[in-house]
């Protein structure tokens, strides 16, 4: 009938049904509220979720970090890393669904934690208990790692947040985060590529209509790209001269925007308004509720894949200028900074208009930008392109 696997604080059992895969049940005793030991079981999954006994192990793990939690005797075998993995994809990273970001990460952001858990944290610690992993052994794999300085701070950075949650939940002693000490720098080995304003013009004038106007717009507007796609043509105010950012597409997926600040409007220059609203004209989808930038292959259903216009459009463009830098749709958004601060432009206003969260991640903090400085500023830099444009 089925095949059992004893452990300390419960059983595993494989058990087959009278329809589909067999199925994995754990099963294991507590004390109820009356006083007395109650037997308790749970449907782990089928075998096709969990093929071998070793995977289902996994997920039993997790599922007494969550007893734990109630069920203090539950505890005395320590949790592994991948159980630890599953408990906090379940309770701070959720299904990820469009849509379903009212509460916690944007989608982007959780696409993040999941890849780097599940293609570096688990493969090289899942099979540790948390007590077990060293912060010198996490420094010196993150060091053979052959990834960015900035990629290994960001795996880093979220094991670190894995820690933390499971201090949160008493998984770990207060202050037993052992990333904490593990030492990574974020610094770049080679400074990032900014266009100069001939390079940005010459660029413009390779590039047909559609793509102008979006490297324009992202250029003298500095939007992340997934800012940038997932805009729709109600949300371009030609009157006030305005752009609601209210949504993300990230790997086509529609989310909200990464933090509270990203959702303020955006000043739009008159000269580049003008620029999109010929491209609204010409554009075979330019309704309300239609992206700016469609996918004439998706039939309008969904914005261009920003990878693909790069890759066919825009690095085409900037070898027939004869532009030997390498382009990607942050080198907009990182010359828009650099054309700010070299125009002299108060850090607070580059801050605003790059919609930080903080302004320590632009310089330093200073006094409150108003509407009209923002504006001021971004015509500068567009006035620039303005005059060497044909």
């Amino acid at each position: 009938m089925f095949r059992r696997t004893r452990y300390q604080q419960g059983t595993l059992d494989r058990v087959k049904r009278k329809e589909g895969p067999d199925c994995w049940i754990f099963r294991w005793r507590e004390t109820g509220d009356n006083g007395k030991r109650v037997r308790r079981n749970k449907v782990i999954g089928t075998v096709e979720e969990y093929p071998t006994e070793t995977k289902a192990l996994v997920a039993v793990d997790a599922l007494r970090l969550t007893i734990n939690e109630e069920q203090p005797e539950m505890a005395q075998q320590p949790a592994s890393v991948a159980a630890l993995v599953k408990h906090f994809k379940e309770l701070e990273l959720g299904p990820i669904k469009e849509g379903d970001e009212e509460e916690g990460r944007a989608y982007s952001t959780r696409s993040t934690y999941t890849d780097i858990l599940d293609f570096h944290v688990v493969p090289k610690w899942g099979g540790m208990k948390l007590h077990e992993v060293r912060a010198v052994a996490v420094e010196n794999w993150l060091r053979d790692l052959k990834l960015a300085r900035g990629s290994k701070a960001k795996i880093r950075s979220i094991m670190s947040v894995l820690f933390n949650h499971a201090i949160r939940h008493e998984f770990l002693p207060q202050g037993k985060n052992p990333i904490t000490m593990v030492r990574q720098s974020g610094k770049r080995m080679r400074t990032p590529d900014v266009l100069e304003v001939h390079e940005l013009i010459a660029l413009f004038d390779q590039l047909p209509h559609r793509d102008r106007a979006m490297a324009l717009l992202d250029t003298v507007t500095g939007l992340r790209r997934s800012e940038l796609i997932g805009l729709k043509w109600m949300d371009v105010n030609f009157e006030d001269l305005e752009l609601s950012v209210t949504r993300s597409v990230y790997r086509q997926r529609v989310g909200r925007c990464k933090t509270e600040i990203s959702r303020k409007p955006v000043p739009l220059d008159p000269w580049v308004a003008e620029e999109l609203l010929t491209w609204k004209l010409a554009a075979p989808y330019n309704q309300p509720k239609d992206w700016v930038f469609a996918s004439t292959r998706k039939k309008g259903k969904q914005p261009y894949s920003p990878d693909s216009l790069l890759k066919r459009s825009i690095r085409p463009a900037a070898a027939r200028a004869k532009i030997a830098k390498h382009i990607g749709w942050h080198t907009f958004r990182r010359t828009f900074t650099t054309l700010l601060k070299a125009n002299g432009e108060d850090v607070k206003v580059v801050q605003e208009l790059l919609r930080h969260a903080t302004v320590k991640m632009t310089l330093e903090v200073y006094a409150q930008a108003v509407t009209p400085a923002k504006r001021e500023a971004q015509s500068k830099l567009a006035g620039l392109l303005k005059a060497g444009s044909k």
